[in-house]
């Protein structure tokens, strides 16, 4: 071992994958398993416990809605031609029709006549023989003889909303890949649907690896272990079941071990061991365990990131850094999740800023710098954006303040050599969306 460590130390990374090529190397190892549309499988939920998961298949409404004719408003139910001429000066006078059952004050007639109306309420059913509704506002009642002063002249369908007027039977809803936020699932309760075919959520195991981790009370030379809880946390947010597991010391054996256990999850992520170092053996425990598909990424900070694949199980190996661990779950474990649920990545939101200080970077690499906002003080013309972004660190992975306390990063793209002070840039909040 000690011929290889001293190869793999002096060997360094001679080569770094574009971003955009890790990815698609990536997604294809994906798509290879399970079925080539939703890859983790899919399952049937209650609509009530449905929020935030993925449609396995198009959905089409299985009723109208309404499914009855029903008043838009309150008032009377009338036959628009027993209401045509009147007005104020000249109203038409109604015979109010009372419900065969007084249930509370919500009863309504269950048919009307000519020349008679009867009372209803916002969302009630329209009595037979009825058309149109006439608004409370327009009429008056007298009550001690059953008429009904009618003083505007509605047309027929006026103030009723017809059956299929919100959605009709039939009607497609909802594409596969949607994901489903409260408003949906109110529209397919109301459309029929008390279950929906949804794609199972990934499964995610989270080791952190170093044998200089540690919980809490770090000794010179320990650390607190954070990044397996962080990205855990991240994993659940993106939708994911994520398993936090205890640290492992690094060691081949147990390496091996740990990542075999979890080989039952459909993703496999491990915090730290990811570089060219003595102590970095992950990326030889997955080669020998599986295939090596990319190590060393040209993006900054977190290059040394190692994408394998062992069982048809993607195992992202994250560099140990917190900043580089972060920027790499974002730009590899997110994208891997929506995949195995058959979608993609949404972008993230992003303010438009005016760059305080220049962003270097060389080109070849995409740099993630990480920024705060400011609202700009001056008169800012509306052309211009109303944000100052000042750069906290373009460099430095491993101080995590650097992101906990940012707004946001600007990405500088592979083909650019920084970015210079006074361009506007798009601040990506990565944490704003699932």
């Amino acid at each position: 071992m000690e011929g290889a460590d001293r190869e793999r130390t002096e060997a360094g990374f001679k080569v770094r994958t574009p971003v955009a090529e890790a990815r698609r190397i990536l997604r294809e190892a994906v798509a290879d398993r399970g079925d080539a549309d939703v890859p983790c499988g899919t399952e049937t939920v209650d609509v009530a416990r449905a929020d935030g998961r993925v449609l396995a298949a198009p959905v089409t409404a299985a009723r109208n809605v309404p499914h009855y004719r029903r008043a838009a408003m309150d008032g009377y139910a009338v036959r628009a031609a027993d209401t045509f001429g009147a007005s104020g000066r000249s109203p038409e006078v109604l015979e109010l029709t009372e419900p065969d059952a007084v249930d509370e004050d919500h009863a309504t007639a269950d048919r009307i006549d000519p020349g008679t109306a009867a009372r209803v309420h916002t969302g009630s059913a329209l009595p037979e023989g009825a058309n149109a509704v006439v608004m409370i506002e327009r009429v008056t009642e007298r009550e001690s003889i059953g008429d009904l002063e009618v003083e505007d002249a509605v047309a027929e369908g006026e103030n009723v909303a017809p059956i299929g007027e919100d959605i009709e039977e039939g009607q497609q809803l909802y594409e596969a890949g949607h994901r489903l936020r409260p408003s949906d699932l109110g529209l397919l309760r109301s459309a029929g649907y008390g279950q929906v075919a949804v794609a199972q959520q990934p499964t995610v195991g989270v080791i952190p690896t170093g044998e200089e981790l540690v919980e809490a009370d770090p000794d010179p030379g320990e650390v607190v272990e954070t990044n397996g809880l962080t990205v855990s946390r991240l994993a659940q947010r993106w939708g994911a079941r994520a398993t936090y597991r205890d640290v492992v010391t690094d060691d081949p054996e147990s390496l091996r071990v740990a990542i075999q256990r979890d080989l039952t999850k459909d993703v496999v992520v491990t915090t730290g061991g990811s570089s060219v170092g003595k102590r970095d053996l992950l990326p030889e425990v997955i080669d020998d365990l599986g295939e090596v598909l990319v190590h060393g990424v040209g993006l900054k900070p977190g290059h040394p990131v190692c994408l394998g694949i062992v069982e048809d199980t993607p195992v992202l190996a994250l560099p140990g850094y917190p900043v580089a661990c972060i920027i790499n779950a974002v730009q590899f474990l997110r994208p891997t999740l929506r995949w195995l649920e058959g979608t993609e990545p949404d972008p993230h939101p992003t303010t438009q800023a005016r760059l305080e200080r220049k962003i270097p970077s060389e080109p070849g690499t995409r740099t993630f710098a990480r920024v705060r906002l400011e609202t700009r003080d001056e008169d800012v013309p509306r052309d211009e954006p109303a944000y100052t972004a000042i750069p906290t660190r373009a460099s430095g992975s491993g101080v995590l303040s650097s992101v906990a306390l940012a707004d946001g990063w600007v990405v500088v793209d592979d083909d650019r050599e920084g970015i210079p002070a006074g361009e506007t840039v798009a601040v990506e909040n990565w944490e704003a969306n699932p």
